[in-house]
């Protein structure tokens, strides 16, 4: 899988010294692969600066501290996900948890994500970024695929006004929760695999419920 072209931002650097990408995926790379093989309790800046080849200064320029920058770490491979055009509505939902499946069951990913959301239980600040750097962004396939159906005539237009708005936010929210809900659920707590048959079962409950929603 490719991987972003814009690696998310922690604190901005220094005037005049542009970032480098590369140095960016070089310390992502790092933390992830520090995660695997020391867990939470044992990585720190220095950790990661020594396998990115970096000065700590370095990291500390981009991200405050550790938790942040596994927050990104994560979010740069779930930007990987993308919603090719399958047709239909169910095409597409099927790829989509085919990709979450496969990403999640990467060791890097699934210790990275569990870590920094168990250490978020307790750090408002940390469930936040978390929020805006995974949640929020990866909205967008589900906003995707929800228009590609409203222009195949698989759902309705939605409702003019504040009102329909209002719904159509909360109706991608909740779809959103769901997928990610059951995949992570699937994976990572039930450690069941998210096979071709189990993301074709999903996906036709899932648009039974959504039909409901639908205006």
């Amino acid at each position: 899988m490719h991987q972003s072209a814009h690696p998310p931002k922690g604190r901005p650097g220094r005037p005049g010294r542009p970032r480098s990408v590369a140095t960016d995926h070089a310390i992502l790379d790092a933390t992830r692969a520090a995660l695997v093989d020391v867990g939470w309790g044992g990585l720190t800046m220095g950790e990661v600066a020594a396998r990115a080849g970096v000065a700590k200064t370095t990291l500390y320029r981009r991200w405050a501290g550790k938790s942040e920058l596994v927050v990104d770490a994560v979010a740069v491979l779930f930007d990987e996900l993308e919603l090719p055009d399958r047709g239909s509505l169910q095409a597409d939902i099927e790829g989509v948890v085919l990709q979450f499946g496969a990403l999640l069951a990467r060791p890097e990913t699934k210790t990275a994500l569990m870590a920094v959301v168990a250490e978020s239980t307790g750090d408002d600040a940390l469930r936040e970024r978390i929020r805006q750097a995974i949640v929020e962004r990866q909205k967008r396939l589900v906003l995707l695929g929800r228009s590609r159906a409203q222009a195949r005539g698989e759902l309705p237009p939605d409702a003019r006004g504040p009102e329909g708005e209002q719904a159509a936010e909360c109706t991608v929210g909740l779809t959103f929760d769901v997928i990610a809900g059951a995949v992570v659920h699937r994976l990572l707590v039930s450690a069941e695999p998210v096979d071709a048959a189990w993301a074709r079962r999903f996906t036709t409950l899932l648009l039974v419920g959504l039909a409901g929603l639908e205006p």
